[in-house]
């Protein structure tokens, strides 16, 4: 039964034994609670005055706690706003309505032979997947489910993104920091791990970054900056200033930045200890991918990696800016403008990972 028709069922008779009047479904108007308050139904006590002879506030209360004492095993809350009943029901509810549901046999689709192919999850090897994540790879996992019955021939797949800068981030911070540490030795997941000096190379660049804010050379630039502003311009404080200029010193100043950037020159050259290094963590992170994937119950028909599609990707741009599809910024990366189609703007790596496939 729906929830729904269960809390109306409920309702009814208690209603009716507390103010000794007969009442219908109609007479109960139960509706979906609105978004900015607690609850998953509300009930609006008003029409029932004249039987209870209370105000609003007052009837409310009185169901509410009838309901908390008599249907602990449908209600688990409730909270009252000016004569609006909200009443939060008990998670098992909802997930015994799914189960019925899902036992409940469903018309036989014919198969419309018709390939879908849908993505979902598409992680970054340098840090865990987070709730975003999850609620891709759920959404990207019905789809495909609700696809497959539908008839068609579905299949699922990930972009798993697995090389550059940031993945180069933390194989650097381990080099430095890890002192050999595993997740066996830990006893810590491996995305996790990985995650973690992905945050220590961002703690270490930061401490690099104020450090240097106080050198001759930031002094510098900071004067040269206010000499070359053009009059009238909207002028920035020193710290909105050097907040702005952070990339440009990662990719020009900074020694951690130059170590990272020289990490990815070398992995792009096949070196030995580096491609180690890379296939190590990016096995820890797998590890904790497959640990994730396995809890929420989803799997993959393929996954494609950025790693060996980025060659074919990078011959794809080269096109694509010569033929005006692509744009370059003024920081060197590559883009395709597709707000006219009612999207958006997009790198070239997005894209082109999608285009392999």
């Amino acid at each position: 039964m729906h929830p729904l028709h269960q809390l109306q069922s409920a309702i009814i008779p208690l209603i009716q034994r507390m103010y000794q009047h007969v009442f219908t479904r109609e007479d109960i108007p139960l509706s979906p609670t609105r978004k900015e308050f607690t609850g998953d139904y509300t009930l609006v006590t008003f029409p029932l005055t004249r039987a209870a002879k209370k105000s609003p506030d007052e009837i409310a209360i009185e169901i509410g706690d009838l309901l908390l004492a008599e249907c602990s095993h449908l209600v688990t809350s409730y909270n009252v706003i000016k004569g609006f009943l909200n009443i939060e029901m008990q998670t098992s509810v909802w997930l015994n309505y799914l189960q019925e549901l899902s036992a409940d046999a469903l018309p036989a689709f014919q198969p419309r032979n018709e390939r879908v192919l849908v993505e979902y999850a598409s992680p970054n090897t340098n840090k865990p997947l987070h709730l975003g994540h999850v609620r891709n790879i759920l959404l990207g996992w019905s789809m495909s489910q609700i696809l497959q019955r539908a008839g068609y021939d579905v299949v699922r797949v990930q972009v798993v993104n697995d090389r550059g800068i940031a993945i180069c981030k933390s194989m650097l911070a381990w080099q430095r920091f890890g002192e050999g540490i595993t997740p066996e030795n830990s006893g810590k997941k491996g995305d996790h791990l990985v995650g973690d000096f992905y945050i220590r190379f961002e703690e270490a660049f930061k401490q690099e970054y104020a450090s240097w804010q106080t050198t001759e050379e930031a002094t510098a630039l900071w004067e040269a900056h206010l000499l070359n502003q053009k009059e009238g311009e909207p002028g920035k404080s020193r710290e909105e200033f050097f907040k702005a200029y952070k990339n440009s010193y990662f990719n020009e100043v900074s020694a951690l930045g130059a170590e990272a950037r020289e990490m990815l020159v070398q992995w792009e050259q096949n070196d030995p200890e580096v491609r180690e290094i890379w296939k190590m963590m990016n096995g820890w992170v797998y590890a904790g991918f497959d640990q994730t994937y396995a809890a929420l119950g989803v799997t993959f028909d393929k996954s494609y990696y950025e790693s060996e599609t980025y060659l074919l990707g990078r011959d794809i741009v080269d096109k694509g800016l010569g033929e005006n599809v692509f744009y370059q910024e003024e920081d060197g990366s590559v883009w395709i403008d597709l707000t006219a189609e009612g999207l958006e703007k997009r790198s070239s790596s997005a894209v082109m990972v999608r285009l392999c496939t």
